[in-house]
């Protein structure tokens, strides 16, 4: 197949599909974060945020390489915006819990909007994107409201942080998942149409996608 004969779509889904797992390790790890967020409801300051540091980071760099990989602007953008977020937490493990609601409020809207752009993008290529968008939109209600209620006691910052990070996180292997089949699929079926090794040297479709 020709470049010009290349859906660009496609070629987008083949690369999304191929990258699932970082998605699944980003919602591993929101999970994670949220059921400690659960199981330690007293954590200290410093503790937590430390901890949302460490997942900040962790979900920052899976999307910068997921992003980059896909060529979308939008899902690097977050990704940069987690690792400062974890950054922030890191070199000024100080901060108030004030700050860090700030800190945390406008990390979750920015990568609220990344993620439903990624979602609309998607809409025709796969049946589950509403996946993304879900994780999108809870993102971006949770920052809002954490930014209207700073005065929140201590107790439901964290349940709250909690709830976001285990939604988030399921939202996310689910839609990993669904991207994993997608690309055993989208595999089995090129190699069905345009076997290796035919005549003329023939390049299956799935190559062409890479």
């Amino acid at each position: 197949m020709t470049m010009q004969g290349i859906d660009p779509m496609r070629v987008l889904l083949g690369t999304v599909a191929r990258n699932w797992w970082l998605i699944l390790v980003r919602g591993l790890a929101a999970i994670a974060f949220g059921i400690v967020c659960f199981v330690w409801p007293a954590i200290s300051l410093l503790a937590l945020v430390l901890l949302f540091g460490a997942y900040a980071l962790i979900d920052g760099v899976g999307a910068i390489v997921w992003g980059a990989r896909s060529r979308w602007g939008s899902m690097v953008a977050v990704g940069v915006v987690s690792v400062l977020a974890g950054l922030i937490a890191f070199f000024w493990p100080g901060i108030t819990a004030l700050a860090l609601l700030y800190v945390i409020a406008a990390w979750a809207i920015v990568r609220g909007v990344a993620e439903i752009i990624a979602a609309v993008h998607l809409r025709r290529q796969i049946h589950n994107e509403w996946l993304l968008a879900v994780a999108g939109i809870v993102s971006i209600v949770f920052g809002v409201l954490i930014g209207l209620y700073p005065g929140a006691g201590a107790l439901s910052l964290v349940w709250a942080i909690g709830a976001f990070a285990i939604i988030f996180g399921i939202a996310a292997v689910a839609l990993s998942l669904r991207l994993r089949s997608l690309q055993q699929k989208m595999r089995l079926r090129h190699e069905e149409k345009v076997p290796v090794g035919a005549a003329g040297g023939t390049r299956t479709r799935d190559e062409d996608l890479r």
